[in-house]
C-alpha cells in the first residue's frame, strides 16, 4: 500500500518540481535582465553627459582661442569662427541640462554667471577689434578679470565632473546591491531546488529498490562534478590570463593612440605656423623692399624743400601758413627717423618669420643634415616672451656654450625642434616655480645654459636650468606616457614621453638627465652625426 502511494505521487511530484524550477529560473532571469537594462541605461546616460561636459569645456576653449586670435591678429574671420561655435556651446549646455538637470543645476549658477561675464568680455574685445584697437582687446582678454572668470568657469565644470563621477559611483553601488540581492535569491532558489530534487531522488531510489546502483550513480556524478570543477578552474585561470593580456594590450593601444593624436596635433601646428609665416613674409617683403625707395624719395623731397627755402626765403603767406600748419621744420627732422624705425621693425618681423619657418620645418619630413644651433635659436626665439622679466621673477638669462666646430647632424628637423621646445619650456616652468617658492629679493637671476659638443661619433646637447629640480618619486615616471605634475588643463603628460621616443627611436640616440632637488636639472641629448641605413 505504501509503495503504491509513493508510485502514485512520484509523477505529480516530479511535474511540480519541474514547474517550480522553471518558475524560479524565469524569475531569476527576468530579475537579472531588468537589473542589466537599468544599469545599461544609467551608464549610457552618464557617459553621454560626461561627453557633453568635455565638449562644453572644449567649445569654451575654442571660443577663448578665437577671441584671443582675433585680438592678436585683427582678423575678423576669427569672430566668424567664434559666432559659429557659440550656438554649439549653448546647444551642448541645454542637452546636458536635459539629460541630468539635477546634476548640472547644482553648479549652474557658478558656471552660468562666469560664462555670461566671459561672453560679455569677449564681445567687448570684438568691439575693440572692430575699432582697430587690438592692443586693448588683447589686454582685456588676458586681464586678471578674464582669467578669474575662466578659472571660476573651469572650477564649476570640474565640480560638475566630480558630481558625475559620484553619480556614476552611486549607480555602480546600486547595481552591485541589486546583483547581491539577485545572487541571494538565486542561492535560496538553488537550495529549494536542491531540496526538492533530493526528495525526488529519494523517491526514485525507493521506487526502483536499487540502492547500490543509485550509490554508484552518485559516485559517478560526484567524480564528474570534481572533473568539471577542475576543468572550470583551468578555464578560469586561462580566462584570467587572457583578461590580463587584453588589459595590457588596451593600455598599449591607449598610449599609442594618444601619441598619434599628439603627433598629429604637432604636425598640424607646424603646418599652421609655416602657413602663417609664409603669409606674413610676403607683405613684409613688399614693405622692406620699398623702404629703400621711400627713403631715397624722402631725401630727395627734403633736399628739394631745403633748396626751395634757400632760394625763396620769403614765400607767399598761403605757403607760410601751410608750412606752419604741418610743422614743416619738425617734419624735416622726424621723417628720416620714422623711416629708420620702420626699417628696424621690418627687419625684426623678418627675423621672427624666418625663425617660425625654421622651427616648423613643415617641408622637411625626411632625414636632412642641419645646423643644430639654428634649431635651438629658433626655439629660443619662439619662447622669447617667456624668457622676459615677469612680475614675480626677473628675466631668465640664456648662456650659450656652443661648439663652433659642430658638424651638421643628419636628423628630422621638425620633431627634433619639438624636443628642444619641450625641454626648454619645462626648464622655464621649473625656474618660475623656484621663483614663486622664494621672494623676488632672494631669488637670483634664473639661468638656462645650453652646451653643444662632439663626443666620439655623436653630437651632445646639454640643457641645464637653475629651477626646482625633479623629486625622486617623479624621476621614476618622467618618461612614462600620461604622467604629469602640472595642473589639469596645462599638461597632457606626453611631452617628455614623446621627446624620449623621438630621440631614442626616431634618431637612435639617448636622452638622459641629472637633477638635484632645489638646485636644478640638466637634460643631455646624444645624437649620431649620421643615421645608419636600415
Amino acid at each position: 500500500m505504501l509503495n503504491h502511494l509513493k508510485h502514485k505521487l512520484f509523477m505529480p511530484g516530479l511535474t511540480l518540481a519541474v514547474v517550480f524550477s522553471l518558475m524560479l529560473v524565469a524569475t531569476g532571469s527576468w530579475n537579472a535582465w531588468q537589473i542589466s537594462q537599468n544599469f545599461k541605461g544609467g551608464v549610457v546616460a552618464e557617459f553621454q553627459l560626461e561627453q557633453l561636459v568635455g565638449e562644453i569645456i572644449h567649445l569654451d576653449e575654442v571660443l577663448t582661442m578665437s577671441a584671443r586670435m582675433a585680438a592678436a591678429t585683427g582678423d575678423l574671420q576669427w569672430e566668424e569662427r567664434y559666432r559659429t561655435y557659440e550656438p554649439k556651446l549653448d546647444a551642448a549646455i541645454k542637452q546636458a541640462i536635459q539629460i541630468a538637470p539635477e546634476t548640472y543645476a547644482d553648479h549652474a549658477s557658478q558656471t552660468d554667471a562666469a560664462n555670461i561675464k566671459l561672453v560679455d568680455l569677449e564681445n567687448r574685445a570684438f568691439a575693440l577689434v572692430h575699432r582697430r584697437q587690438t592692443g586693448q582687446a588683447s589686454a582685456l582678454l588676458f586681464s586678471s578679470d578674464y582669467e578669474t572668470q575662466k578659472q571660476v568657469y573651469a572650477a564649476g565644470m570640474g565640480k560638475t565632473t566630480d558630481a558625475l563621477q559620484q553619480r556614476m559611483q552611486s549607480s555602480l553601488d546600486a547595481y552591485g546591491a541589486a546583483l547581491s540581492r539577485s545572487s541571494l535569491i538565486s542561492f535560496v532558489s538553488l537550495l529549494v531546488l536542491t531540496a526538492a530534487w533530493a526528495v525526488i531522488l529519494i523517491l526514485i531510489n525507493q521506487y526502483i529498490h536499487k540502492r547500490r546502483q543509485a550509490e554508484r550513480r552518485l559516485q559517478a556524478a560526484k567524480w564528474q562534478l570534481e572533473q568539471s570543477n577542475a576543468s572550470l578552474e583551468v578555464s578560469k585561470t586561462a580566462l584570467r590570463q587572457k583578461a590580463d593580456t587584453l588589459e595590457q594590450t588596451l593600455q598599449e593601444l591607449k598610449k599609442t593612440q594618444a601619441q598619434m593624436v599628439h603627433n598629429e596635433k604637432m604636425s598640424s601646428l607646424g603646418l599652421l605656423v609655416a602657413g602663417i609665416a609664409h603669409e606674413i613674409n610676403n607683405p613684409v617683403n613688399f614693405v622692406y623692399a620699398n623702404l629703400d625707395f621711400v627713403e631715397d624719395y624722402a631725401r630727395d623731397l627734403l633736399d628739394f624743400v631745403r633748396l626751395h627755402q634757400r632760394h625763396y626765403p620769403n614765400p607767399a603767406r598761403e605757403i607760410q601758413s601751410a608750412a606752419k600748419a604741418i610743422d614743416l621744420a619738425f617734419l624735416q627732422q622726424d621723417l628720416l627717423r620714422i623711416l629708420k624705425s620702420m626699417r628696424v621693425g621690418s627687419e625684426r618681423i623678418r627675423e621672427i618669420v624666418l625663425s617660425l619657418r625654421m622651427f616648423s620645418r613643415s617641408d622637411e619630413a625626411a632625414l636632412k643634415p642641419i645646423d643644430i644651433h639654428e634649431g635651438i635659436e629658433s626655439t629660443l626665439l619662439i619662447l622669447s616672451h617667456r624668457l622676459q622679466a615677469q612680475p614675480k621673477r626677473p628675466e631668465i638669462e640664456v648662456i650659450r656654450d656652443y661648439d663652433t666646430a659642430l658638424p651638421l647632424v643628419e636628423c628630422y628637423p621638425g620633431p627634433l625642434n619639438q624636443v628642444f621646445l619641450n625641454i626648454l619650456a619645462n626648464a622655464i616652468d621649473a625656474i618660475e616655480e623656484a621663483a614663486i617658492a622664494q621672494s623676488e629679493a632672494e631669488f637670483p637671476t634664473g639661468q638656462i645654459k645650453i652646451r653643444t659638443s662632439v663626443v666620439e661619433e655623436q653630437v651632445e646637447i646639454a640643457i641645464a636650468d637653475t629651477g626646482t629640480g625633479i623629486p625622486e618619486a617623479v624621476q621614476k615616471q618622467l618618461f612614462d606616457a600620461f604622467f604629469t605634475t602640472k595642473p589639469v588643463g596645462k599638461g597632457t603628460g606626453l611631452g617628455m614621453s614623446v621627446s624620449h621616443q623621438i630621440v631614442t627611436e626616431k634618431h637612435r640616440g639617448k636622452l638622459t638627465y641629472f637633477s638635484t632637488l632645489g638646485r636644478g636639472t640638466e637634460f643631455v641629448i646624444q645624437l649620431p652625426i649620421q643615421q645608419r641605413a636600415d
